[in-house]
């Protein structure tokens, strides 16, 4: 096998940051559903899977495994618009998976570029994406609309998983469109120590900072007794146990995923993001008895290819298909 040209990346460490990413943000899933079935303080979860994030971040720092950012006070101003929608983005994927099924959150979260594209028309500086890659995204909401219609029941939509879906989907995408600019001139300046981990780590402590309000005005009041009824249901060791790991994993497959994106473009992550979501729904379908019927399956199926087309679309238009299954060797993203 002949050695990777100096500058370029290896084949096998992009395949070991995807097999990371997969397994970090599937076993994240698990976890986190199974924390946030124990207790009844959704806002407090996520919120404590920021916080133990930042211990992670502060050991790597403190021990010079990793460089610290340097950043100034003008930076942080920055930066703070784009947590507040990273908080919101993780705080609404949480309550819709604790309130809902998994699998029906990850169908609702294949729309999210149907909302970062609005976002793109509406919010300046204007994004029009070529116009077949509009109608990938009619293929994404007929998807998820046909995922929602249970064989012999007609429309059967769990209205609040999916407001807090589309909450997250909307967060996130204002959180691509406000960072698209900030975060590359921040990577850009060497002196910044701005890497993707680094970028990651400074989001996930304005976003936990952002958190912190929202569980002592929503749900400080009532967490003790909500805390008690969750240990007596399936004790203190369980209910820590869930939540330490859905918070390793949320860190560890966000980071992964950041390293990856920054090897490879947005476009080429986005494609195995949408691959990741079948992996996801059919895990947790699975572990959690979810039902997965025709239409669920079909709708699904109809979502993720929308996605994974609008991925290769909203650059290029129908070159981006053809750059990928006519063997191109250009650079896609």
């Amino acid at each position: 096998m002949a050695a990777s040209k100096p500058g370029e990346t290896s084949t096998l460490k992009l395949v070991l940051l995807v097999m990371a990413w997969y397994a970090g943000n599937t076993l994240y899933n698990i976890y986190n559903k199974k924390a946030t079935n124990a207790i009844h303080a959704h806002w407090f979860v996520a919120c404590a899977q920021n916080g133990i994030g930042i211990i992670w971040s502060l050991f790597m720092w403190a021990t010079g495994i990793r460089k610290m950012p340097n950043l100034t006070a003008g930076d942080i101003v920055t930066c703070l618009p784009i947590g507040l929608c990273a908080a919101v983005a993780h705080g609404g994927s949480v309550l819709a998976m604790g309130v809902g099924a998994v699998s029906f959150a990850q169908i609702v979260k294949a729309c999210e570029p149907v909302f970062a594209a609005v976002i793109g028309l509406v919010v300046p500086p204007v994004d029009v994406k070529p116009a077949i890659a509009y109608l990938m995204l009619v293929i994404i909401v007929s998807g998820v609309g046909l995922a929602c219609v249970k064989e012999g029941k007609g429309v059967d939509i769990n209205m609040t998983a999916l407001m807090f879906a589309s909450l997250a989907n909307l967060a996130a995408g204002f959180k691509g469109k406000l960072g698209a600019g900030a975060v590359k001139d921040l990577k850009k300046n060497p002196d910044k120590n701005m890497d993707a981990a680094n970028v990651y780590a400074v989001m996930n402590i304005l976003s936990f900072l952002w958190t912190v309000p929202v569980v002592i005005v929503e749900e400080l009041p009532t967490l003790s007794v909500e805390w008690e009824k969750a240990v007596a249901n399936v004790g203190a060791q369980e209910l820590i146990t869930n939540i330490a790991l859905s918070a390793f994993f949320f860190y560890v497959y966000n980071e992964f995923a950041f390293g990856f994106t920054s090897l490879v473009g947005a476009v080429t992550s986005s494609v195995l993001n949408t691959a990741k979501r079948v992996i996801i729904i059919v895990v947790s379908a699975v572990i959690f008895s979810e039902g997965l019927g025709r239409n669920k399956m079909m709708g699904s199926a109809i979502a993720i290819t929308g996605t994974f087309l609008y991925s290769l679309t909203s650059k290029k238009g129908l070159a981006g298909i053809t750059e990928l299954f006519g063997g191109s060797k250009g650079k896609t993203d």
